[in-house]
């Protein structure tokens, strides 16, 4: 800002190179400050080059700071480390080298600049071989970012399009699992002990007789299970209303003389698990896929 860069040179009689350093040394000073505030707005992105995919989230205080140019300059700073790079934790990330020093003195510099913490939260790294293709989705510019992992062994358009249809899938209905195979035995059994104590505090329901009981949780474990593995899911283009993401997969690897395989995928949600305001992101990517 102008009345600090007037302060700095008024600090420092005037010396342009001493008023710069001022200026840094407050920065930092501010921008840790900045450290304990809550930063749950922000973007998410993909980068991927060649058979290497990156889903990062970077975080701002606001969302209008998450649309400011210092703020896209970052991400993209941020995109073409990992990209050049084969780290696998925040940590190795934020030591990689800048013309600031590090990516952590990076956005360090972009705190004092910006005026708001930011924060660098989360990325995960996904290889694939050469008989796999990336589908990717971003909604709202970044409020989801979704990586998914088709093996496949025919590469075209079309597959293509099936595996961006799949990353929208997980997008609207956030799906924790590819399959029912994945699912361990303990979350099971913590949902059957659930379910159990739902149907012992309802009069009507405890009375009816055990075989009928274990029936009950069987068939509400198997409705929760579709809701929450992918390819149990009710594809949310199909016509019919029925189709679930398994069946579409097979019907285009079907028309296309292939062999279809979902590996598995990576959403990121913008704040997710943090303190902010609640969206309903599943609403609005839902509408956006049937217009």
């Amino acid at each position: 800002g102008m009345m600090d860069c007037k302060k700095a040179l008024t600090e420092c009689e005037g010396d342009i190179a001493k008023a710069v350093d001022w200026l840094r040394e407050k920065g930092i000073a501010k921008a840790a400050k900045k450290a304990t505030r809550i930063a749950a707005e922000g973007l998410c992105d993909v980068a991927i080059n060649g058979n290497k995919a990156y889903v990062y989230e970077l975080n701002s205080e606001t969302d209008f700071v998450a649309k400011n140019d210092e703020f896209k300059d970052l991400i993209n700073t941020i995109l073409n480390l990992l990209i050049e790079s084969n780290v696998s934790s925040v940590e190795e990330a934020l030591a990689l080298t800048t013309s600031d020093g590090t990516l952590s003195d990076t956005i360090t510099n972009k705190i004092a600049k910006i005026g708001e913490k930011i924060s660098f939260r989360r990325f995960e790294l996904v290889t694939k071989s050469d008989n796999e293709v990336f589908g990717t989705y971003i909604h709202m510019g970044g409020k989801i970012g979704v990586l998914v992992d088709v093996e496949t062994d025919v590469v075209n358009p079309a597959i293509e399009e099936m595996a961006r249809n799949v990353a929208m899938q997980i997008a609207a209905l956030k799906p924790q699992y590819t399959s029912d195979s994945e699912v361990s035995a303990e979350y099971i059994e913590h949902e059957k002990e659930i379910l159990m104590a739902q149907i012992q505090n309802d009069p009507k329901e405890s009375q009816k007789p055990e075989k009928v009981i274990q029936g009950m949780i069987t068939g509400r474990i198997k409705k929760e299970l579709k809701e929450i593995c992918l390819l149990d899911q009710v594809y949310v283009k199909a016509e019919d209303g029925k189709q679930s993401v398994a069946q579409y997969v097979a019907q285009v690897a079907k028309a296309n003389n292939a062999t279809v395989a979902v590996k598995g995928f990576v959403r990121f949600e913008t704040g997710e698990g943090m303190e902010k305001k609640e969206e309903d992101f599943a609403a609005e990517v839902a509408k956006q896929m049937n217009m």
